[in-house]
């Protein structure tokens, strides 16, 4: 996504990145950025929770609208209530080790019969 936006800015379409991956967007030099400290794949908030991702989206555009500067970088100060998240996050245990390896089987075996799209 990062790249993309780069390509829409030098197109001279304005663009803001939310998201929760920090160092890749850095790296990838996007114009403007709202950091969310949430679990990867919930860059404008808990599943539901529309109020939190209003605030967010609406941080985003202010972002987009006001930021004046290459490289404009926001932290969001909504919080996802508990930070237990981390503990658990790619977390491989003996607790979860088996399931772990049925999905990746799934995963491996519907990739195999997966035919190439004609171009």
């Amino acid at each position: 996504m990062s790249l993309v936006a780069r390509y829409l800015e030098q197109q001279g379409l304005p663009t803001v990145i939310i998201g929760s991956a920090l160092d890749i967007v850095q790296h990838c030099g996007v114009p403007r950025y709202l950091h969310v400290d949430f679990p990867l794949g919930n860059p404008c908030g808990k599943p539901f929770d529309r109020d939190m991702q209003r605030r967010i989206v609406t941080q985003g555009l202010t972002l987009l609208e006001q930021a004046d500067t290459a490289g404009a970088l926001e932290y969001s100060a909504e919080s996802w209530g508990s930070d237990t998240w981390r503990d658990q996050y790619m977390e491989i245990s003996d607790a979860n080790r088996e399931e772990l390896k049925r999905k990746g089987e799934e995963l491996r075996a519907r990739r195999a019969t997966r035919q190439p799209r004609d171009l």
